[in-house]
């Protein structure tokens, strides 16, 4: 059975990413790099925080080991699992001319 990374939506980890007693998999999603159990249990960085890197850092395919499946689109798995692909700033004050 698959399961899909809360990070990026990718469809196909092999691990629920965390157990019902609420420990991390350890497994690292070939997609976007967030390693269950250690980016977010030992660094502190949560799912929202890695995704914006991930989008900040152009969505890019993060397993050096494995290639991304045939017609990978970052873009459509993030909004297939409800996420927004586009960074939205926020307005800042406005500047005198």
């Amino acid at each position: 059975m698959a399961h899909t990374c809360p990070v990026c939506g990718f469809p196909s980890l092999e691990e629920p990413p965390r157990s019902r007693s609420g420990g991390g998999s350890f497994e690292i999603c070939p997609s976007c790099g967030f390693q269950f159990g250690v980016t977010d249990d030992d660094s502190g960085i949560g799912y929202e925080a890695w995704r914006r890197l991930w989008l900040e850092g152009g969505m890019r395919w993060a397993s050096k080991a494995a290639p991304p499946p045939a017609g990978w689109d970052a873009t459509a798995q993030l909004r297939k699992a409800g996420g927004k692909p586009s960074l939205r700033r926020r307005p800042g004050p406005r500047r005198r001319r």
